[in-house]
C-alpha cells in the first residue's frame, strides 16, 4: 500500500513537471531594427538573439554620442529610396541639370528630417518651376554631416529627401515626377570639421531631369 502510495506521488509529481515546463514556454520576442545597429541584440532574458523584423522608423535620431553599432560600408554611390524596379527605365532616360535648381539647396537642423519653415520657399520655388515645365522631373539628394555611422546617416538622408518629396506633392506636383535618393554622409558640400561645415552639410539638393534628346 505504501509503495503504491510513492508511485502515485511520484506520476502526480511528474505531471506537474511537464505541464508546468509547458506553460512557461513563450515565443522569443521580435527585434526592432535601428538604422546603424548591425550586431545581434535580444529582448528577452536567455541571451539567445531573436530574429530581426523589417527596418521600421524608431524614432531614435541622435547622431552623435550614441553607440548605434559599427558601420558596414554600404555602397557608395548612394542609396535610392522610391524608385521602383519598373521607373529605372524612365530614371535613366532623363538628363541631369544639377545647376539650374542649385539655389534651392534646402538646409535641416542636425539630426532632424522636417522641412523647416525658413526653408519651405525655396521648395514652393522648385514646385513652380516644375509646374512651369511639365516635361521635367526632379531628383531629391538626401545628405548628412559627418558624425553618426554611415549606416544611420544613410537612413537620415533618406528620410531628409523623403520629407522634401512629400512637400512638393502636397503643392501639386506629381508623385512619379519627384524621384529620391540618399547619399548619408559621403558627399559633404564642404569638406571641413566643425559646425559651420556642419550646418553646409545637412542638406537637400534638387536635380533637375528632362528627357534625353
Amino acid at each position: 500500500m505504501i509503495r503504491f502510495k510513492f508511485c502515485a506521488v511520484m506520476v502526480l509529481g511528474l505531471a506537474l513537471t511537464v505541464v508546468l515546463s509547458t506553460g512557461c514556454r513563450h515565443k522569443k520576442p521580435a527585434l526592432t531594427y535601428i538604422p546603424g545597429q548591425t550586431r545581434a541584440i535580444t529582448n528577452d532574458f536567455t541571451g539567445t538573439p531573436a530574429e530581426p523584423t523589417m527596418p521600421v522608423d524608431t524614432g531614435r535620431e541622435k547622431a552623435q554620442g550614441t553607440d548605434l553599432g559599427p558601420m558596414t560600408g554600404g555602397p557608395k554611390e548612394g542609396t535610392s529610396v522610391n524608385i521602383p524596379l519598373a521607373d529605372r527605365r524612365k530614371r535613366e532616360n532623363l538628363a541631369e541639370d544639377r545647376e539650374a535648381l542649385k539655389a534651392y539647396t534646402l538646409y535641416f537642423d542636425f539630426d532632424r528630417a522636417a522641412v523647416k519653415a525658413s526653408e519651405r520657399s525655396k521648395a514652393e520655388k522648385v514646385a513652380a518651376a516644375l509646374k512651369a515645365k511639365p516635361e521635367a522631373s526632379v531628383e531629391i539628394e538626401g545628405h548628412c554631416d559627418e558624425r553618426g555611422t554611415e549606416e544611420y546617416n544613410r537612413s537620415l538622408g533618406e528620410r531628409r529627401a523623403l520629407a522634401v518629396r512629400e512637400y512638393l506633392i502636397n503643392l501639386g506636383i506629381a508623385s512619379d515626377r519627384v524621384f529620391t535618393v540618399s547619399f548619408g554622409k559621403d558627399r559633404p558640400a564642404v569638406p571641413s570639421h566643425n559646425d559651420a561645415a556642419y550646418a553646409k552639410n545637412r542638406r537637400g539638393e534638387f536635380v533637375l531631369l528632362t528627357p534625353k534628346q
